[in-house]
Protein backbone atom coordinates (compact mmCIF):
# COMPACT_ATOMS: atom_id res chain seq x y z
CA UNK A 1 0.00 0.00 0.00
CA UNK A 2 1.66 3.26 -0.96
CA UNK A 3 2.17 6.31 1.56
CA UNK A 4 -0.57 8.04 -0.68
CA UNK A 5 -3.58 5.41 0.34
CA UNK A 6 -2.26 4.98 3.90
CA UNK A 7 -2.46 8.86 4.48
CA UNK A 8 -6.02 9.04 2.52
CA UNK A 9 -6.98 6.25 5.37
CA UNK A 10 -5.73 7.95 8.18
CA UNK A 11 -7.58 11.44 7.22
CA UNK A 12 -10.93 9.53 5.74
CA UNK A 13 -11.16 6.94 7.79
CA UNK A 14 -12.61 9.14 11.18
CA UNK A 15 -14.85 11.02 9.32
CA UNK A 16 -16.12 8.00 7.64
CA UNK A 17 -16.63 6.50 11.17
CA UNK A 18 -18.64 9.88 12.31
CA UNK A 19 -21.61 8.92 9.74
CA UNK A 20 -22.01 5.57 11.82
CA UNK A 21 -24.13 4.98 14.79
CA UNK A 22 -21.06 4.77 17.53
CA UNK A 23 -19.98 4.85 21.25
CA UNK A 24 -18.12 7.88 22.71
CA UNK A 25 -18.11 8.64 25.97
CA UNK A 26 -16.05 11.12 25.62
CA UNK A 27 -15.14 13.80 28.08
CA UNK A 28 -18.00 16.24 27.51
CA UNK A 29 -20.36 12.84 27.65
CA UNK A 30 -18.27 12.23 31.11
CA UNK A 31 -18.89 15.28 32.23
CA UNK A 32 -22.58 15.49 31.76
CA UNK A 33 -22.76 11.98 33.59
CA UNK A 34 -20.91 13.08 36.59
CA UNK A 35 -23.19 16.50 36.21
CA UNK A 36 -26.41 14.13 36.27
CA UNK A 37 -24.97 11.89 39.27
CA UNK A 38 -24.53 14.93 41.39
CA UNK A 39 -28.38 15.11 40.68
CA UNK A 40 -27.41 18.66 38.65
CA UNK A 41 -29.57 17.25 35.86
CA UNK A 42 -30.18 20.85 33.93
CA UNK A 43 -26.26 21.04 33.45
CA UNK A 44 -26.23 17.47 32.73
CA UNK A 45 -28.50 18.16 29.56
CA UNK A 46 -27.10 21.61 28.08
CA UNK A 47 -23.74 19.48 28.10
CA UNK A 48 -25.65 16.42 26.19
CA UNK A 49 -27.70 18.77 24.01
CA UNK A 50 -24.03 20.58 23.03
CA UNK A 51 -22.92 16.87 22.30
CA UNK A 52 -25.83 15.83 20.47
CA UNK A 53 -25.28 18.91 17.73
CA UNK A 54 -21.72 18.44 17.18
CA UNK A 55 -21.97 14.39 16.70
CA UNK A 56 -25.24 13.43 15.77
CA UNK A 57 -24.38 9.75 15.66
CA UNK A 58 -22.57 8.69 19.04
CA UNK A 59 -25.30 6.99 21.22
CA UNK A 60 -23.75 7.78 24.79
CA UNK A 61 -26.06 11.28 25.08
CA UNK A 62 -28.97 9.65 24.08
CA UNK A 63 -27.89 6.70 26.71
CA UNK A 64 -27.37 9.47 29.51
CA UNK A 65 -30.83 11.40 28.50
CA UNK A 66 -32.21 8.18 29.79
CA UNK A 67 -30.05 8.83 33.35
CA UNK A 68 -32.01 12.19 33.29
CA UNK A 69 -35.69 10.81 33.01
CA UNK A 70 -35.24 7.91 35.73
CA UNK A 71 -34.26 10.36 38.45
CA UNK A 72 -37.19 12.50 37.81
CA UNK A 73 -39.50 9.85 38.02
CA UNK A 74 -37.92 7.71 40.27
CA UNK A 75 -37.13 10.58 42.99
CA UNK A 76 -40.55 12.81 42.16
CA UNK A 77 -43.17 9.89 40.87
CA UNK A 78 -45.32 12.86 38.31
CA UNK A 79 -47.63 10.31 36.85
CA UNK A 80 -48.05 13.02 33.84
CA UNK A 81 -44.36 12.80 32.95
CA UNK A 82 -44.55 8.99 33.38
CA UNK A 83 -47.10 8.79 30.53
CA UNK A 84 -45.58 11.43 28.57
CA UNK A 85 -42.08 9.85 28.58
CA UNK A 86 -42.73 5.97 28.64
CA UNK A 87 -42.10 5.49 24.77
CA UNK A 88 -38.99 7.14 25.53
CA UNK A 89 -37.71 3.62 26.89
CA UNK A 90 -38.18 1.67 23.44
CA UNK A 91 -36.98 4.50 21.26
CA UNK A 92 -33.47 4.48 23.33
CA UNK A 93 -33.21 0.98 23.53
CA UNK A 94 -33.29 1.01 20.03
CA UNK A 95 -31.02 3.45 19.30
CA UNK A 96 -28.28 1.52 21.19
CA UNK A 97 -29.44 -1.68 19.11
CA UNK A 98 -28.12 -0.02 16.35
CA UNK A 99 -24.91 0.23 17.38
CA UNK A 100 -21.73 -1.51 16.90
CA UNK A 101 -22.55 -5.19 17.89
CA UNK A 102 -18.55 -4.93 18.97
CA UNK A 103 -18.91 -2.72 21.74
CA UNK A 104 -19.60 -3.81 25.08
CA UNK A 105 -21.52 -0.46 25.43
CA UNK A 106 -24.31 -2.27 23.03
CA UNK A 107 -25.39 -4.79 25.77
CA UNK A 108 -24.42 -2.29 28.49
CA UNK A 109 -26.13 0.17 27.86
CA UNK A 110 -29.54 -1.32 27.06
CA UNK A 111 -28.92 -3.38 29.96
CA UNK A 112 -28.76 -0.36 32.39
CA UNK A 113 -32.05 1.16 30.57
CA UNK A 114 -33.69 -1.83 31.33
CA UNK A 115 -33.01 -1.73 34.77
CA UNK A 116 -33.91 1.90 35.35
CA UNK A 117 -37.16 1.62 34.13
CA UNK A 118 -38.28 -1.56 35.79
CA UNK A 119 -37.70 0.36 39.20
CA UNK A 120 -39.65 3.51 37.69
CA UNK A 121 -42.68 0.79 36.52
CA UNK A 122 -42.74 -0.36 40.24
CA UNK A 123 -42.87 3.27 41.34
CA UNK A 124 -45.96 3.57 38.75
CA UNK A 125 -47.40 0.24 39.69
CA UNK A 126 -46.71 -1.69 36.67
CA UNK A 127 -45.13 -4.40 38.60
CA UNK A 128 -45.37 -7.07 35.12
CA UNK A 129 -44.08 -4.57 33.23
CA UNK A 130 -41.44 -4.35 35.46
CA UNK A 131 -40.54 -7.63 36.08
CA UNK A 132 -39.92 -8.40 32.08
CA UNK A 133 -37.67 -5.35 32.23
CA UNK A 134 -35.61 -6.66 35.16
CA UNK A 135 -35.38 -10.28 33.49
CA UNK A 136 -34.07 -8.56 30.08
CA UNK A 137 -31.46 -6.39 32.21
CA UNK A 138 -30.32 -9.24 33.97
CA UNK A 139 -30.04 -11.33 30.85
CA UNK A 140 -27.91 -8.87 29.07
CA UNK A 141 -26.19 -7.75 32.10
CA UNK A 142 -24.84 -11.12 32.25
CA UNK A 143 -24.07 -11.40 28.50
CA UNK A 144 -21.91 -7.97 28.30
CA UNK A 145 -19.95 -9.71 31.18
CA UNK A 146 -19.08 -13.03 29.48
CA UNK A 147 -18.53 -11.42 25.89
CA UNK A 148 -16.64 -8.74 27.42
CA UNK A 149 -14.70 -10.17 29.99
CA UNK A 150 -12.06 -6.76 30.03
CA UNK A 151 -15.17 -4.35 30.55
CA UNK A 152 -15.62 -3.86 34.08
CA UNK A 153 -18.85 -1.71 34.62
CA UNK A 154 -20.91 -5.15 33.76
CA UNK A 155 -20.05 -6.37 37.13
CA UNK A 156 -21.49 -3.36 38.53
CA UNK A 157 -24.78 -3.83 36.95
CA UNK A 158 -24.83 -7.71 37.32
CA UNK A 159 -23.74 -7.61 40.59
CA UNK A 160 -26.53 -5.30 41.79
CA UNK A 161 -29.00 -7.57 40.40
CA UNK A 162 -27.64 -11.10 41.42
CA UNK A 163 -27.66 -9.52 44.90
CA UNK A 164 -31.25 -8.92 44.44
CA UNK A 165 -32.36 -12.10 42.86
CA UNK A 166 -30.84 -13.96 45.86
CA UNK A 167 -32.75 -12.75 47.73
CA UNK A 168 -36.33 -12.69 46.47
CA UNK A 169 -39.25 -13.24 49.06
CA UNK A 170 -40.91 -16.58 49.07
CA UNK A 171 -43.86 -14.79 47.74
CA UNK A 172 -42.67 -13.84 44.93
CA UNK A 173 -40.43 -17.05 44.08
CA UNK A 174 -42.94 -18.26 41.09
CA UNK A 175 -41.98 -15.29 40.05
CA UNK A 176 -38.39 -15.29 39.96
CA UNK A 177 -38.70 -19.16 38.25
CA UNK A 178 -41.58 -17.86 35.92
CA UNK A 179 -38.24 -15.22 34.17
CA UNK A 180 -35.56 -17.10 34.82
CA UNK A 181 -34.02 -15.10 37.68
CA UNK A 182 -31.09 -16.43 39.82
CA UNK A 183 -28.49 -14.98 41.76
CA UNK A 184 -26.65 -15.00 45.22
CA UNK A 185 -25.99 -12.92 47.94
CA UNK A 186 -22.08 -13.55 48.19
CA UNK A 187 -22.16 -13.50 44.15
CA UNK A 188 -23.40 -10.59 43.70
CA UNK A 189 -21.40 -8.39 46.33
CA UNK A 190 -18.12 -9.85 45.05
CA UNK A 191 -18.51 -8.54 42.02
CA UNK A 192 -19.46 -5.19 42.99
CA UNK A 193 -16.53 -5.66 45.13
CA UNK A 194 -14.38 -6.65 42.39
CA UNK A 195 -15.85 -3.66 39.85
CA UNK A 196 -14.88 -1.56 43.05
CA UNK A 197 -11.59 -2.72 43.02
CA UNK A 198 -10.63 -1.90 39.50
CA UNK A 199 -8.78 0.90 38.28
CA UNK A 200 -9.38 1.31 34.64
CA UNK A 201 -11.17 4.52 33.32
CA UNK A 202 -14.43 2.71 32.81
CA UNK A 203 -14.31 1.77 36.41
CA UNK A 204 -13.68 5.38 37.72
CA UNK A 205 -16.45 6.49 35.74
CA UNK A 206 -19.15 4.90 36.82
CA UNK A 207 -17.39 4.45 40.72
CA UNK A 208 -19.98 6.85 42.47
CA UNK A 209 -23.17 5.11 41.42
CA UNK A 210 -21.53 2.01 42.13
CA UNK A 211 -21.02 3.26 45.26
CA UNK A 212 -24.63 3.86 45.28
CA UNK A 213 -25.72 0.36 44.81
CA UNK A 214 -22.55 -1.26 46.99
CA UNK A 215 -23.42 0.80 50.37
CA UNK A 216 -27.43 0.01 49.93
CA UNK A 217 -27.20 -3.53 49.34
CA UNK A 218 -24.58 -4.11 52.13
CA UNK A 219 -26.77 -1.88 54.69
CA UNK A 220 -29.72 -3.25 53.61
CA UNK A 221 -29.06 -6.77 52.37
CA UNK A 222 -25.67 -7.24 53.88
CA UNK A 223 -26.89 -5.81 57.32
CA UNK A 224 -22.88 -4.46 57.37
CA UNK A 225 -24.20 -1.34 58.98
CA UNK A 226 -21.39 -0.10 60.57
CA UNK A 227 -18.95 -1.20 57.60
CA UNK A 228 -21.22 1.54 55.45
CA UNK A 229 -20.85 4.17 57.62
CA UNK A 230 -17.04 3.60 58.11
CA UNK A 231 -16.64 3.60 54.40
CA UNK A 232 -18.67 6.78 53.95
CA UNK A 233 -16.52 8.60 56.42
CA UNK A 234 -13.11 6.90 55.05
CA UNK A 235 -13.70 7.71 51.07
CA UNK A 236 -14.81 11.29 52.05
CA UNK A 237 -18.26 10.66 50.18
CA UNK A 238 -19.23 14.24 49.04
CA UNK A 239 -22.45 14.16 50.91
CA UNK A 240 -22.95 17.58 50.18
CA UNK A 241 -22.34 18.89 46.86
CA UNK A 242 -23.38 15.30 45.11
CA UNK A 243 -26.90 15.24 46.14
CA UNK A 244 -27.28 11.64 45.15
CA UNK A 245 -24.86 11.07 48.09
CA UNK A 246 -26.47 13.41 50.03
CA UNK A 247 -29.74 11.43 49.63
CA UNK A 248 -27.60 7.94 50.36
CA UNK A 249 -26.37 9.56 53.86
CA UNK A 250 -29.58 10.74 54.83
CA UNK A 251 -31.41 8.30 54.35
CA UNK A 252 -29.54 5.45 55.58
CA UNK A 253 -29.29 7.62 58.70
CA UNK A 254 -32.43 7.56 59.44
CA UNK A 255 -33.18 3.95 58.98
CA UNK A 256 -29.88 3.17 61.38
CA UNK A 257 -31.40 5.12 64.47
CA UNK A 258 -29.58 8.48 63.23
CA UNK A 259 -32.03 10.94 63.08
CA UNK A 260 -29.69 14.17 64.49
CA UNK A 261 -27.06 13.18 61.85
CA UNK A 262 -29.76 13.02 58.99
CA UNK A 263 -31.14 16.53 60.23
CA UNK A 264 -27.31 17.66 59.97
CA UNK A 265 -26.65 16.04 56.55
CA UNK A 266 -29.81 17.31 55.15
CA UNK A 267 -29.32 21.15 56.23
CA UNK A 268 -25.74 21.04 54.82
CA UNK A 269 -25.93 20.20 52.00
CA UNK A 270 -25.53 22.28 48.92
CA UNK A 271 -28.61 24.90 48.36
CA UNK A 272 -27.48 26.19 45.02
CA UNK A 273 -29.55 26.70 41.80
CA UNK A 274 -29.31 23.87 39.47
CA UNK A 275 -30.09 20.65 41.73
CA UNK A 276 -32.99 18.59 40.76
CA UNK A 277 -35.95 19.69 43.03
CA UNK A 278 -37.26 16.62 45.31
CA UNK A 279 -40.09 17.10 47.61
CA UNK A 280 -38.25 13.82 49.20
CA UNK A 281 -36.21 16.24 51.33
CA UNK A 282 -39.00 17.40 53.19
CA UNK A 283 -40.32 13.73 53.66
CA UNK A 284 -36.66 13.02 55.26
CA UNK A 285 -36.55 15.92 57.58
CA UNK A 286 -39.52 15.35 58.87
CA UNK A 287 -39.40 12.11 59.66
CA UNK A 288 -35.81 12.94 61.40
CA UNK A 289 -37.94 15.87 63.37
CA UNK A 290 -40.63 13.36 64.40
CA UNK A 291 -38.40 10.79 65.62
CA UNK A 292 -37.48 13.13 68.43
CA UNK A 293 -40.92 14.81 68.82
CA UNK A 294 -39.79 18.05 67.60
CA UNK A 295 -42.88 20.38 66.45
CA UNK A 296 -40.98 21.04 63.21
CA UNK A 297 -42.04 17.62 61.93
CA UNK A 298 -45.73 18.90 60.99
CA UNK A 299 -44.68 21.45 58.94
CA UNK A 300 -42.17 19.39 56.66
CA UNK A 301 -44.65 16.31 56.50
CA UNK A 302 -47.25 18.75 55.30
CA UNK A 303 -44.70 20.38 52.74
CA UNK A 304 -44.05 17.50 51.23
CA UNK A 305 -47.62 16.35 50.62
CA UNK A 306 -48.10 19.56 49.00
CA UNK A 307 -45.39 19.17 46.56
CA UNK A 308 -45.49 15.22 46.07
CA UNK A 309 -46.93 14.23 43.15
CA UNK A 310 -46.11 10.54 43.30
CA UNK A 311 -48.10 7.59 45.28
CA UNK A 312 -45.36 5.51 47.46
CA UNK A 313 -45.02 6.66 51.39
CA UNK A 314 -47.77 9.00 50.84
CA UNK A 315 -50.01 7.18 53.29
CA UNK A 316 -47.00 6.21 55.79
CA UNK A 317 -46.00 10.06 55.58
CA UNK A 318 -50.38 11.27 56.44
CA UNK A 319 -49.76 8.83 58.96
CA UNK A 320 -46.62 10.07 60.98
CA UNK A 321 -48.58 13.67 60.44
CA UNK A 322 -51.15 12.48 62.18
CA UNK A 323 -48.89 10.85 65.05
CA UNK A 324 -47.56 14.69 64.84
CA UNK A 325 -51.05 15.66 65.81
CA UNK A 326 -52.49 13.31 67.47
CA UNK A 327 -49.28 13.70 70.37
CA UNK A 328 -50.27 17.22 70.42
CA UNK A 329 -53.49 17.02 71.47
CA UNK A 330 -55.07 17.90 67.92
CA UNK A 331 -57.61 15.37 67.26
CA UNK A 332 -59.48 17.27 64.01
CA UNK A 333 -56.03 17.25 62.23
CA UNK A 334 -55.16 14.19 63.36
CA UNK A 335 -58.41 12.36 62.01
CA UNK A 336 -58.51 14.42 58.55
CA UNK A 337 -55.18 13.00 58.44
CA UNK A 338 -56.13 9.71 58.70
CA UNK A 339 -59.05 9.97 56.52
CA UNK A 340 -56.65 10.95 54.02
CA UNK A 341 -54.63 7.66 54.40
CA UNK A 342 -57.61 5.65 53.09
CA UNK A 343 -58.24 7.97 50.11
CA UNK A 344 -54.45 8.57 48.83
CA UNK A 345 -51.06 7.01 47.90
CA UNK A 346 -51.11 3.30 47.27
CA UNK A 347 -50.60 0.48 49.27
CA UNK A 348 -47.42 -1.57 47.82
CA UNK A 349 -44.87 -0.41 50.29
CA UNK A 350 -45.30 -2.42 53.68
CA UNK A 351 -44.80 1.08 55.24
CA UNK A 352 -47.94 2.26 53.44
CA UNK A 353 -50.03 -1.33 53.95
CA UNK A 354 -49.58 -1.07 57.34
CA UNK A 355 -50.24 2.84 57.99
CA UNK A 356 -53.81 1.55 56.31
CA UNK A 357 -54.85 -1.11 58.52
CA UNK A 358 -53.81 1.14 61.33
CA UNK A 359 -56.45 3.65 59.69
CA UNK A 360 -58.68 1.39 59.13
CA UNK A 361 -58.13 -0.23 62.74
CA UNK A 362 -60.02 2.76 64.43
CA UNK A 363 -57.65 2.88 67.13
CA UNK A 364 -55.07 5.55 68.04
CA UNK A 365 -51.53 3.75 69.30
CA UNK A 366 -50.91 3.82 73.28
CA UNK A 367 -49.08 7.38 73.24
CA UNK A 368 -46.43 6.36 76.13
CA UNK A 369 -45.74 3.46 73.46
CA UNK A 370 -45.55 5.64 70.33
CA UNK A 371 -43.26 8.59 71.98
CA UNK A 372 -40.89 5.07 72.94
CA UNK A 373 -41.19 4.07 69.26
CA UNK A 374 -40.14 7.06 68.07
CA UNK A 375 -37.34 8.36 69.84
CA UNK A 376 -35.94 4.94 69.53
CA UNK A 377 -36.54 4.99 65.33
CA UNK A 378 -34.46 8.22 65.99
CA UNK A 379 -31.83 6.68 67.82
CA UNK A 380 -32.63 8.51 71.41
CA UNK A 381 -32.05 5.55 73.57
CA UNK A 382 -31.45 6.19 76.81
CA UNK A 383 -34.08 9.45 76.96
CA UNK A 384 -36.53 6.21 75.13
CA UNK A 385 -35.48 3.78 78.07
CA UNK A 386 -36.32 6.24 80.67
CA UNK A 387 -39.56 7.05 79.98
CA UNK A 388 -40.76 3.49 79.09
CA UNK A 389 -39.22 2.01 82.52
CA UNK A 390 -41.81 3.96 84.09
CA UNK A 391 -44.47 1.71 83.10
CA UNK A 392 -44.52 -2.38 83.32
CA UNK A 393 -46.37 -5.03 82.12
CA UNK A 394 -49.67 -4.56 83.91
CA UNK A 395 -50.29 -0.89 82.88
CA UNK A 396 -51.04 -2.31 79.50
CA UNK A 397 -54.33 -4.40 79.51
CA UNK A 398 -54.37 -5.08 75.49
CA UNK A 399 -52.28 -7.94 74.62
CA UNK A 400 -51.10 -6.48 71.35
CA UNK A 401 -49.87 -3.56 73.94
CA UNK A 402 -48.33 -5.50 76.34
CA UNK A 403 -46.72 -7.57 73.24
CA UNK A 404 -45.35 -4.25 71.94
CA UNK A 405 -43.99 -2.87 75.37
CA UNK A 406 -41.84 -6.01 75.83
CA UNK A 407 -40.53 -5.27 72.21
CA UNK A 408 -39.75 -1.83 72.65
CA UNK A 409 -37.73 -3.08 75.89
CA UNK A 410 -36.29 -4.98 73.46
CA UNK A 411 -35.26 -2.26 71.02
CA UNK A 412 -33.80 0.20 73.43
CA UNK A 413 -31.68 -2.37 74.95
CA UNK A 414 -30.35 -3.77 71.84
CA UNK A 415 -29.55 0.38 70.52
CA UNK A 416 -27.88 0.39 73.65
CA UNK A 417 -25.71 -2.14 73.30
CA UNK A 418 -27.49 -4.58 76.08
CA UNK A 419 -27.61 -7.40 74.28
CA UNK A 420 -28.77 -10.32 77.00
CA UNK A 421 -31.38 -7.68 78.25
CA UNK A 422 -32.12 -7.56 74.36
CA UNK A 423 -32.49 -11.34 74.07
CA UNK A 424 -34.58 -11.73 77.25
CA UNK A 425 -37.12 -9.08 76.14
CA UNK A 426 -37.16 -10.36 72.57
CA UNK A 427 -37.95 -14.05 73.39
CA UNK A 428 -40.99 -12.99 75.71
CA UNK A 429 -42.14 -10.80 72.96
CA UNK A 430 -41.76 -13.72 70.43
CA UNK A 431 -43.76 -15.93 72.90
CA UNK A 432 -46.76 -13.31 73.46
CA UNK A 433 -46.91 -12.09 69.60
CA UNK A 434 -46.16 -15.28 67.26
CA UNK A 435 -49.97 -15.22 66.97
CA UNK A 436 -50.34 -11.60 66.57
CA UNK A 437 -51.09 -10.11 63.42
CA UNK A 438 -48.59 -7.23 64.10
CA UNK A 439 -44.83 -7.37 63.10
CA UNK A 440 -43.30 -7.44 66.29
CA UNK A 441 -42.52 -11.23 67.10
CA UNK A 442 -41.20 -11.53 63.77
CA UNK A 443 -39.17 -8.64 64.09
CA UNK A 444 -37.59 -9.61 67.55
CA UNK A 445 -36.59 -13.07 66.06
CA UNK A 446 -34.95 -11.14 62.99
CA UNK A 447 -33.20 -8.91 65.53
CA UNK A 448 -32.19 -11.70 67.97
CA UNK A 449 -30.45 -13.49 64.85
CA UNK A 450 -28.83 -10.02 64.14
CA UNK A 451 -27.29 -10.53 67.50
CA UNK A 452 -26.13 -14.43 67.77
CA UNK A 453 -24.33 -13.03 64.60
CA UNK A 454 -22.94 -10.58 65.39
CA UNK A 455 -21.16 -12.97 68.06
CA UNK A 456 -20.27 -14.94 65.75
CA UNK A 457 -22.86 -17.92 66.68
CA UNK A 458 -24.07 -18.49 62.85
CA UNK A 459 -26.20 -21.55 63.64
CA UNK A 460 -28.39 -20.23 66.11
CA UNK A 461 -28.63 -16.95 64.37
CA UNK A 462 -30.05 -18.99 61.61
CA UNK A 463 -32.22 -20.40 63.30
CA UNK A 464 -33.37 -17.52 64.53
CA UNK A 465 -33.65 -15.79 61.03
CA UNK A 466 -36.09 -19.17 59.91
CA UNK A 467 -38.18 -18.74 62.95
CA UNK A 468 -38.99 -14.70 61.21
CA UNK A 469 -39.18 -16.47 57.92
CA UNK A 470 -41.68 -19.25 59.60
CA UNK A 471 -44.43 -16.41 61.07
CA UNK A 472 -47.22 -15.95 58.74
CA UNK A 473 -49.78 -13.00 57.91
CA UNK A 474 -47.45 -10.19 59.89
CA UNK A 475 -47.32 -6.40 58.65
CA UNK A 476 -44.11 -6.02 56.62
CA UNK A 477 -44.06 -9.83 56.00
CA UNK A 478 -42.04 -9.12 52.77
CA UNK A 479 -39.54 -6.69 53.55
CA UNK A 480 -38.77 -8.98 57.04
CA UNK A 481 -38.75 -12.21 55.08
CA UNK A 482 -36.09 -10.79 52.67
CA UNK A 483 -34.00 -9.42 55.43
CA UNK A 484 -34.31 -12.75 57.60
CA UNK A 485 -33.30 -14.39 54.26
CA UNK A 486 -30.54 -12.41 53.58
CA UNK A 487 -29.16 -13.48 57.28
CA UNK A 488 -29.41 -17.19 56.77
CA UNK A 489 -27.43 -16.91 53.49
CA UNK A 490 -24.78 -14.70 54.98
CA UNK A 491 -24.79 -17.47 57.72
CA UNK A 492 -24.62 -20.21 55.06
CA UNK A 493 -21.64 -18.04 53.18
CA UNK A 494 -24.03 -18.17 50.14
Amino acid sequence: MSIRVIQLCVVFLPVLCIGQKHFDFNNNCRSAYQSIIELRLDEGSRILEAEKKRDPNNLIPFFLDNYIDFFQLFFNEDASQYAAWKGRRDQRLQWMSEGPESSPYNLFTRSVIHFQWAAIQIKFGDNWDAAWDFRRSFIQSKDCAEQSPGFSPAGMVSGAMEVVAGTIPDGYKWLSSLLGIKGTVSGGMRQLEHFLDAGDADALLFRDEAIFYYLYLQFYIGNKRAEVFDFIRQHRLDVKDNHLFTYLYANLCINDQKSALAQQIIRGMNGAPGYMDMPVWDMELGYACLNHLEPDAAFYLSRFLQRFKGRFYVKDVLQKLSWCYYLNGEMTRADSCRRLVMQKGSGEADADRQALKEARSGRWPNKVLLKARLLDDGGYFAEALQGLRAYGPADFSDPVEKCEYTYRLGRLYDGLGKDDEAILEYENTIRMGAGLREYYAARAALQVGYIYERRGDKARASTYYQRCLDMKDHDYKNSLDQRAKAGIARCKGE
